[in-house]
């Protein structure tokens, strides 16, 4: 499948070029060639669509259910994203969507205190929408590559 096209709706590009599509899932059903490789679905029931994909356990406003399971799920996505078509959602696209993606970029080498404010211009300007979201993109202990 070909990679994102840079300039689709939600897609983000990591400063190491990789590209990255944020979705809500709200917005409703993609389209068969708009679907991803892989998605990760953030949501507090569990979620999956037609084409592989993870589910987290991440109530809206909350953090994660197991903080250490997400992190492990964001260092595979950010590594299928060198050569997959990779979506993060949750429910409005927004606080969950914008936390993970603000990890992603961690893991592509923004600092951990600049992570949250880079995804707000990358992505969307209300990403990552509580102070406990904020401290867990700067606190995460990202799981490093094998």
């Amino acid at each position: 499948m070909e990679s994102w096209a840079p300039t689709q709706s939600g897609v983000v590009t990591l400063p190491s070029g990789r590209l990255v599509r944020g979705r809500a899932l709200r917005d409703g059903v993609v389209a068969d060639d708009d679907a991803p490789d892989f998605g990760l679905y953030l949501t507090s029931r569990p979620h999956y669509e037609m084409w592989e994909s993870r589910w987290i356990a991440w109530p809206d406003f909350r953090l994660p259910r197991s903080p250490s399971d997400t992190v492990a799920a964001l260092r595979d996505a950010y590594d299928r994203s060198s050569i997959e078509r990779v979506e993060i959602a949750c429910g409005g696209g927004r606080g969950r969507t914008g936390t993970a993606l603000a990890i992603l970029a961690r893991y592509d080498g923004v600092a951990a205190d600049e992570a949250v404010a880079w995804a707000r211009t990358a992505y969307r300007r209300g990403a990552v929408e509580t102070p406990w979201q904020e401290k867990f993109v700067r606190d995460a202990q990202l799981a490093l590559p094998a």
